[in-house]
């Protein structure tokens, strides 16, 4: 159940009278789904314009809406970086020393983070890719 104004609503009524952009999918109705993905072994990983390009790609591949992106380079090696989405974020560490990179795809609404893993692949060439979904908010 959500509160609104002190009120209880069912996620039947939220479904029809909010703009939250939760999902309701599958008999469930939560936030969104959260991808945690590791890569190894990949390419590029200290290159900000080939990981700014590919998220951004990614984003669009997904459905996602860009508000703002941010890359930080640290020294000698490795970035970090989130882009802020009208649908939630992306962000991601990379240590190209290791060959890895984290990133945290969370997406809520219409658009589909599942998306976003091909194109990741395309662009960054692991040779292991690990995923995990949290469905994020499940209302009970």
């Amino acid at each position: 159940m959500l509160e609104d104004d002190g009120k209880i609503i069912t996620p039947e009524v939220a479904e029809e009278d909010r703009l939250d952009y939760f999902i309701h999918k599958d008999g469930m109705t939560f936030a969104g789904t959260h991808l945690i993905i590791d890569l190894w072994g990949g390419e590029g990983f200290n290159d900000p314009e080939l990981i700014e390009a590919s998220l951004v790609k990614a984003i669009d591949a997904a459905g996602a809406t860009l508000l703002h992106f941010h890359i930080h380079a640290f020294e000698p090696d490795g970035l970090s970086g989130v882009a802020v989405l009208a649908e939630s974020h992306v962000s991601f560490h990379s240590w190209p020393e290791r060959g890895y990179m984290a990133l945290d795809i969370f997406m809520c609404g219409r658009a589909d983070p599942y998306k976003a893993v091909k194109v990741l692949q395309d662009a960054f060439r692991p040779e292991t890719l690990h995923l995990n979904e949290i469905k994020r908010g499940i209302v009970s």
